[in-house]
């Protein structure tokens, strides 16, 4: 296997620095790749974080299963990025300093933005070496998102890896426009995108749920270290085939009633919006009978804004 113009050989170790661009002060940003290879040929597996800066549960997975070797394998190769996009993170950003999203901008341009220079060399030069890709995203601003995977209408391959990676929804999502799942798909390669807890955050149950996944991704396709054993199934994900956002009726402040993952009633309170003059109460009701998969842990809303996501057909 050669990577960015090293060799890396069966039983090998190495970390490649994907090195695309400096700060203004002329300071290298270092995107380090890690990669670990038995001894034994096998699948290449790509586990990636990070993509958006500010997105801290799912560079912890990865970093989780590097401390603890679960990322040296018993065949094949595993090649871990903790951290995407590096210039997000020093920022604490969604974006990257162009203000571009690195998620809409796959596969890139070889003389385009900035973050569309990073998406262009990492799908020339890395993500060809995949077999699979196992991506790793929280919800945005205040959003917490119930620990998910998200899969494409009619992509039966992905659906049979998440019922294996087993995370307790599995959500069907169409792809977005020039998204790294999109070009995983084009390129022919089976990809999961992992949702869980909310940007600038972290949560010990949702990374809990990812790296469990990645444990039994793993033993489904005999990688795993015989040093480790994969967690059982605790049953099987719901799979959510449409849902919808319950929207503020009013601005004000937002005092939620139900926890995240939750099965609720139509016409269940969820949450209750105040004035902050104790003048004005109204409450927020399910719409229909489902589960809440996301919720808004802003103590202040705005009339319209997104404050619960809710499954309204499941199988």
């Amino acid at each position: 296997m050669k990577i960015l113009g090293e060799n890396i050989a069966l039983g090998e170790s190495k970390t490649i620095q994907f090195n695309i661009a400096k700060l203004y002060t002329a300071t290298n940003v270092e995107i380090p790749i890690i990669i670990e290879r038995a001894p034994k040929p096998g699948p290449t597996v790509l586990i990636t974080a990070g993509i958006h800066g500010d997105e801290i549960n799912g560079v912890e997975i990865v970093r989780q299963l590097i401390a603890k070797k679960i990322n040296k394998p018993k065949k094949g190769t595993i090649i871990c990025v903790p951290i995407l996009n590096v210039f997000g993170f020093l920022s604490m950003s969604r974006q990257f300093p162009d203000g571009h999203d690195l998620n809409r901008v796959f596969p890139g341009t070889k003389k385009g933005s900035l973050a569309s220079r990073v998406a262009y060399h990492f799908t020339n030069e890395i993500l060809p070496h995949a077999d699979y890709c196992l991506d790793f995203h929280t919800g945005g601003a205040s959003r917490f998102n119930a620990a998910q995977i998200r899969v494409s209408p009619n992509d039966y391959v992905a659906m049979k890896y998440a019922k294996v990676f087993n995370s307790p929804f599995i959500v069907i999502s169409k792809i977005l426009e020039k998204s790294y799942r999109q070009t995983c798909l084009k390129m022919g390669i089976p990809s999961l995108l992992f949702e869980g807890g909310k940007s600038m955050s972290s949560d010990r149950d949702i990374i809990d749920y990812g790296v469990q996944g990645i444990l039994r991704f793993l033993d489904h396709h005999e990688m795993l270290s015989h040093k480790f054993n994969a967690p059982k199934p605790n049953g099987q994900p719901v799979v959510i085939e449409k849902s919808t956002w319950i929207r503020a009726h009013k601005s004000g402040l937002l005092h939620t009633k139900v926890p995240i993952n939750k099965f609720v009633a139509k016409g269940e309170i969820l949450a209750s919006i105040t004035d902050p003059y104790g003048e004005m109460k109204v409450k927020v009701k399910a719409p229909n009978d489902g589960y809440i998969i996301n919720v808004n842990q802003s103590p202040i809303v705005h009339q319209g804004d997104a404050i619960f996501h809710i499954s309204t057909l499941v199988s």
